[in-house]
C-alpha cells in the first residue's frame, strides 16, 4: 500500500513528495501527463484527472494514504469532493487535507468557502483526515519579487491588521509529518485540524522594511487599494481569479491571519525545527536573484 499525493507537480506537493521519498514511504504522484516534473527516485507516477472518475478509480486503488491539495480552480469543489468520495468508496482512512486558514471567516472569498466546505464534508462524514490551514504562503511573494526589486515597491496590499505568514517548505515539512503518522498507525487515527503560521505578525509595512534592509535601499509598501490590484492581475490572468485574489486581500486587510504563540510551538514540536522566519525567505530570495 502506498501514499499518493494530489497536487504533486506544485510547490507543496513536489516538496512533499520528496519528504515522503526521503523518508522512505511507498509514494504515488498524481500527474495528468508524464514528464512534467522530475520526481525522487522510488516515486512513480500516476496519470489521472481530479474530474475524470475512472481514472481516479484507478489511481486510487492500491492506496492507504491520501494527500490532498487542490489547486485554485473554478471547479475546485467538484474535483475536492469527488477525490473524497472515491477515496471513502475504496476504504481509505488516512487523509490530509490542504485548507487554507479563516476557511469559515473569509466567507465571501470563493476558494476559501470552496475549502470550508470541502471541510464540511471531512467533518460530516467523521473522515479520519487532518485538515492542514496555513496562512499566506511567503512564496506567494516570490512573484512580486521583480517588481520589489525593479521598482522598490513592495506591491501586495497586506494591510496593517498582521499576517503571520508561513515558509512553503514548513507547511510540506508539517504535511509529510502526518501523512507518515497516519500511514504507520495501526489503524485509522481521530481527526484533527492544524493552523499553519509563521512566527512572526507581519503588515505591509514590516515587510517592505525587511526587503529595504536586505536590498540596501528603501522598499516602500505599495498601499491598502485592493481595486488596484485586481487591476494588475486581471491584466496577466484570468478575471475571476484577479476578483477572488482581490477579496482575499480585503478580508487579509480586515481580519489578519495572526499567529497564536502555542500554535507555533505546536508547529516546531511537529517538524522538529523552529519555523522560518520572513527575514529568511527575504535574504534566500535576494542571494538567488
Amino acid at each position: 500500500m502506498s501514499i499518493l499525493v494530489i497536487g504533486a507537480t506544485g510547490t507543496i506537493g513536489s516538496l512533499i513528495t520528496q519528504g515522503l521519498a526521503s523518508a522512505g514511504a511507498e509514494v504515488k504522484a498524481l500527474v495528468r501527463q508524464t514528464g512534467k516534473r522530475e520526481f525522487p527516485a522510488g516515486v512513480t507516477e500516476v496519470v489521472a484527472d481530479l474530474t475524470d472518475v475512472a481514472s481516479m478509480r484507478v489511481a486510487l486503488a492500491s492506496v492507504r494514504t491520501l494527500f490532498l491539495l487542490n489547486a485554485v480552480t473554478p471547479d475546485e469543489v467538484t474535483q475536492a469532493l469527488i477525490t473524497l468520495n472515491l477515496a471513502r468508496e475504496v476504504g481509505i482512512e488516512r487523509v490530509v487535507y490542504l485548507s487554507v486558514i479563516h476557511a469559515d471567516t473569509f466567507t465571501n472569498v470563493p476558494h476559501f468557502t470552496g475549502k470550508y466546505t470541502v471541510e464540511r464534508m471531512i467533518e460530516s462524514f467523521d473522515m479520519p483526515a487532518t485538515v492542514l490551514r496555513p496562512a499566506y504562503f511567503m512564496q506567494n511573494d516570490r512573484m512580486v519579487q521583480q517588481t520589489i526589486q525593479n521598482h522598490s515597491v513592495y506591491p501586495m496590499p497586506i494591510g496593517a491588521a498582521g499576517v503571520s505568514m508561513i515558509d512553503a517548505r514548513d507547511i510540506a515539512d508539517v504535511a509529510v509529518a502526518e501523512l507518515l503518522r497516519r500511514d504507520k498507525a495501526p489503524a485509522e487515527l481521530d481527526r484533527v485540524t492544524l493552523e499553519l503560521v509563521g512566527p512572526q505578525a507581519l503588515t505591509g509595512a514590516s515587510v517592505a522594511s525587511i526587503w529595504s534592509t536586505a536590498l540596501g535601499r528603501e522598499v516602500a509598501y505599495g498601499g491598502d487599494d485592493v481595486a488596484a490590484f485586481e487591476g494588475q492581475l486581471a491584466a496577466y490572468g484570468p478575471t475571476w481569479l484577479a476578483y477572488d485574489m482581490r477579496l482575499m486581500m480585503a478580508g487579509i486587510q480586515k481580519f489578519g491571519m495572526r499567529s497564536a504563540e502555542e500554535t507555533v510551538k505546536q508547529i516546531q514540536a511537529l517538524i522538529g525545527h523552529p519555523l522560518r522566519t520572513y527575514e529568511d525567505f527575504v535574504r534566500e530570495a535576494v542571494s538567488e536573484a
